[in-house]
């Protein structure tokens, strides 16, 4: 019986840590996403001379986001079920992009 006391409190202090340690990857991880559509917005609209009230389409962004149009976008790590759609607002090039799934730790901070 102590043996299964000594487990139980092993596994109450470990699952929250990996919660934790979970939570923090996935919001650092989105964040990461962030910057590249960010920098990816920024290269099209130098490429392409569009002004600061331009939004691109996640199509027009493909190209800049990896390995030409082959790649899929990237989605928020939060969640399995969304796709980019679901996940990042793009914006206007003078404003980061958003992500959809968790609105208050995953900022992408200028």
């Amino acid at each position: 019986m102590i043996v299964v006391a000594i487990i139980g409190l092993l596994a109450a202090i470990a699952i929250p840590n990996f919660v934790r340690a979970r939570m923090t990857s996935q919001q650092n991880g989105c964040i990461e996403n962030l910057r590249q559509i960010d920098a990816a917005k920024q290269q099209w609209a130098l490429e392409s001379k569009q002004p600061v009230s331009a939004i691109p389409t996640s199509k027009q962004l493909r190209a800049y986001l990896g390995h030409g149009n082959r790649i899929d976008l990237p989605k928020c790590p939060a969640t399995s079920s969304t796709n980019f759609a679901n996940s990042y607002f793009i914006n206007t090039l003078d404003t980061p992009p958003n992500c959809l799934v968790v609105t208050d730790t995953h900022v992408l901070n200028p």
